[in-house]
């Protein structure tokens, strides 16, 4: 009888395994399923010239349009504090965070359509060059606020204009220098967003080129569409919160302009890191008629 209870829950236990294996494998297969589909479609969304174009007109409306909307949102959201989780962690380390999920991302598109380390060491130096704009930028910035700033010492009644020479001998007395300051999270952030948006459009004609495109490789590519739209998110949060007017439309500018000489232009030079795509794909042979 105690045998034959112990067969019992034995089998019990045998069917309650395969069923939790069956259920693991629908899951796994709907979520490979969505994987795929996701990547599909936002491949297909970022490779149009069209919604490219217009996702340039977007940011432009968000920086000059977006601080319209401090007037009709909650001053007192998480977003308006300088000190919420999003700004420390995200949007001042923006650049780390975009070379990281980017970088993967170049790194297997280019190294698995071409198989070679030397072209795929090039697309890399995209983000090496990315690099050297975002700190020679945040170096301009911070010498435009010493040339146009002066020095205030606070007092209760308000400010008291010192004649301290530079921001060093100001700050080494207590003081504040107050300058023209360009908004260098709205610099990043809009040169990241455009960085992103050029480089992840490059999957859409990997994809129809039947290139190899495992699980892996579009995991990684709608991990870097979702750090887009985080972005964007976190751009409008900028523009609408923080840093005055002008200084926000100014540093959208600057990282628009750099956006321009970089892959607008330089990169369309042989002497250059090359555009995302360049090389990576087999160009039709033209089909000449012999009489």
């Amino acid at each position: 009888m105690e045998r034959g209870r112990w067969w019992g829950r034995a089998g019990a236990g045998a069917r309650i395994r395969a069923l939790l294996g069956c259920l693991v494998k629908v899951l796994l297969w709907v979520a490979s399923a969505l994987l795929y589909f996701g990547s599909e479609q936002a491949a297909r969304l970022l490779g149009s010239p069209c919604l490219r174009r217009l996702y340039h007109a977007w940011l432009a409306a968000v920086v000059i349009f977006g601080p319209l909307l401090q007037f009709h949102v909650n001053p007192r959201t998480i977003f308006a504090s300088h000190g919420n989780f999003f700004n420390i962690k995200f949007v001042n380390s923006a650049w780390g965070w975009t070379c990281t999920f980017l970088g993967g991302f170049v790194l297997l598109v280019v190294f698995l359509a071409t198989r070679r380390v030397a072209v795929t060491a090039r697309h890399l130096s995209r983000l090496v060059v990315g690099a050297a704009v975002w700190r020679g930028a945040g170096r301009a910035f911070l010498l435009i606020e010493d040339l146009t700033g002066s020095c205030f010492e606070p007092l209760p009644q308000g400010l008291l204009l010192h004649e301290l020479p530079d921001r060093r001998s100001c700050l080494a007395a207590g003081h504040q220098w107050r300058g023209y300051t360009v908004s260098s999270h709205t610099f990043l952030l809009t040169f990241c967003c455009l960085l992103m948006a050029e480089e992840a459009a490059v999957f859409a004609k990997y994809l129809a080129h039947g290139l190899p495109a495992g699980a892996p490789l579009r995991l990684v590519f709608l991990l870097n569409v979702l750090l887009l739209g985080l972005w964007n998110f976190l751009l409008l949060c900028t523009v609408i919160y923080f840093h005055q007017y002008t200084h926000k439309v100014v540093g959208a500018a600057v990282g628009t302009f750099a956006w321009y000489l970089t892959y607008g232009s330089w990169y369309h030079q042989p002497w250059s890191p090359g555009s995302p795509g360049h090389g990576l794909f087999p160009r039709p042979h033209s089909s000449r008629k012999h009489n």
